[in-house]
């Protein structure tokens, strides 16, 4: 994914999140239905939601301004191999894929909020793979730490395939009991917020935070 050394600058034109551009407003309408069907959750302070949807670089920036999220950590799931590195994760061999671990107060933000910015963030209909970044390290799963979120992810892909959201591609996205989450080594977190200026945040994560802040203004946290 990230040789960046070895990789040509024009490579970055094309997004590791490829996402097809889903309609911000057809994706606000199933994220107020799923709501609507929502079951009773406790009254936690905070909750966690775990989501793969290709370079952790990626999609640890988009939530990381949400209003309500406290913290965000990128990290690997749904391997076999315990304590995994980097190295072993990009190789495809442990099974795990890349994701970010979001810590998120309910009260501020609901999880059906978080789906969709995920759903709009990153392709959902491309196996193992998300613009250049291919292997099952990459897939997009969403991996639910309690009833409530299985229910709730389980519905939102139903109703984005009903209402045919990405114009008849097939929905990949898994939806996974959360195993053990293994936090990334300490230089991949916060990546485009310490990063920015490099290529790969310029060329790829810059254009969709733009676009994030452009159709999910009301979602963010103020500027300070």
């Amino acid at each position: 994914m990230k040789k960046i050394a070895a990789v040509l600058l024009a490579m970055f034109a094309i997004s590791c999140q490829g996402a097809p551009d889903a309609n911000p407003k057809a994706l606000a309408k199933v994220t107020d239905e799923v709501k609507k069907g929502d079951i009773k959750k406790d009254n936690a302070k905070t909750e966690t939601a775990i989501f793969a949807g290709g370079c952790f670089w990626c999609t640890e920036a988009f939530f990381t301004d949400l209003k309500g999220v406290e913290k965000v950590v990128s990290g690997y799931i749904g391997g076999t191999v315990a304590n995994p590195t980097y190295r072993q994760v990009s190789s495809g061999a442990t099974g795990h894929a890349e994701a970010i671990e979001i810590t998120y107060n309910p009260n501020e933000v609901a999880y059906e909020d978080l789906l969709e910015i995920f759903f709009a963030t990153h392709d959902p209909t491309t196996l193992n793979r998300q613009g250049n970044d291919e292997g099952t390290q990459y897939r997009s799963e969403i991996f639910y730490t309690t009833p409530a979120q299985k229910a709730s992810a389980e519905n939102f892909i139903k109703l984005l395939t009903d209402q045919n959201i990405f114009e008849g591609k097939k929905i990949v996205t898994k939806v996974s009991s959360a195993g053990k989450f293994y936090p990334a080594e300490d230089y991949h977190q916060d990546y485009f917020a310490l990063n920015g200026d490099q290529p790969y945040c310029q060329m790829v994560i810059a254009p969709k935070m733009d676009k994030l802040k452009k159709n999910y203004k009301s979602k963010l946290k103020a500027v300070k």
